[in-house]
């Protein structure tokens, strides 16, 4: 009975160490979450709420985090020099000693993961996610002799929140999708009488057409509020916007203005709604509007960041990583 009992324990144990080992060499995918970055540290819970909802998502997978931006990056390794500072107001130590997407596929090179997928937290197919697809691209392209030395097996790179080019997932749907995230958005104006004004980033190298019809989509889909999307670079500009609005005068008197970016960082704080003469809130307000700001980015909006793991799940299905 003992050497029966002594044979059980001796596979029990050995069932336990097999299944610990196997999950740690079998834990060899991770997901990195590509943001562009901020520096307001208020702004930067919408990025840990996306990173969060990854993680629960995926709670087998390591999830990191990456600033695309090297302005940001720069300012945040300034602050690094006083971590006691920056930890104690809520600012975790990835954010502050935030790095970039090739030293991260460093990392995690070393660390032994050989799948990896990249999610970016970008709109759309523009300026920042191109220059993201062109490094993702130059890593991939990594040949070696013989493929075992290879840094890493399987590189994805996912869709933006609005959709990218091509036919294989058509952004007319990632429009649709998105747009049904921004039901509480339309409540809130409706509730408060108000017309809704986005004001997204744009850029002066890319096309910005996406905006307009996110603007169509909104008005077919939610009708009972006017909704207004503009750009801080590229078309349509404040100016466009307040043209547009003017068309509506006096059945639209109040505004709500939100911006549309995965953070409430320093566009949304400084260009929409600071009391500065060129602010969009001041040139609103001058134009006649009762013009309230809401600071919250999209990447607060639970509905909204988990748009973002669909998109992780699509990039490892088409890439044969499994999560």
């Amino acid at each position: 009975m003992k050497k029966f009992k002594s044979t059980v324990l001796i596979i029990v144990l050995g069932l336990i160490f097999s299944s610990h080992l196997y999950a740690k060499t079998a834990a060899k995918t991770a997901i990195i979450i590509a943001s562009f970055g901020t520096t307001v540290p208020e702004a930067v819970q919408s990025i840990v709420n996306i990173e969060s909802r990854v993680k629960a998502a995926f709670p087998d997978t390591e999830v990191r985090v990456v600033f695309t931006s090297n302005i940001i990056r720069s300012i945040w390794e300034k602050r690094s020099k006083e971590p006691k500072k920056w930890l104690k107001k809520g600012i975790s130590e990835e954010i502050l000693f935030t790095k970039n997407l090739l030293a991260t596929f460093g990392d995690l090179k070393s660390q032994g993961f050989k799948d990896v997928i990249v999610q970016p937290t970008h709109l759309f197919h523009m300026e920042q996610y191109h220059d993201l697809t062109q490094y993702v691209n130059a890593i991939k392209s990594i040949k070696t002799i013989r493929d075992k030395w290879k840094p890493f097996n399987k590189i994805a790179l996912g869709r933006p929140a609005l959709g990218t080019v091509g036919d294989a997932y058509p952004y007319h749907d990632d429009l649709k999708r998105a747009v049904k995230t921004f039901a509480g958005d339309i409540a809130l104006a409706r509730q408060k009488g108000a017309a809704i004004v986005y004001m997204g980033h744009g850029n002066e190298v890319w096309s910005t057409g996406i905006y307009v019809e996110l603007q169509q989509l909104m008005r077919e889909t939610y009708p009972e509020v006017k909704t207004f999307v503009g750009s801080v670079e590229g078309y349509p500009g404040i100016e466009d916007v307040k043209k547009s609005l003017g068309h509506y005068t006096p059945e639209i008197n109040k505004i709500l203005l939100k911006p549309l970016m995965i953070v409430a960082g320093d566009h949304a704080t400084n260009d929409m709604a600071s009391d500065e003469e060129d602010s969009w809130k001041t040139i609103l307000t001058k134009a006649g509007f009762d013009v309230e700001t809401i600071l919250q980015g999209l990447g607060s909006n639970d509905q909204f960041a988990d748009i973002f793991i669909s998109n992780i799940k699509d990039a490892a299905k088409a890439s044969g990583i499994s999560l």
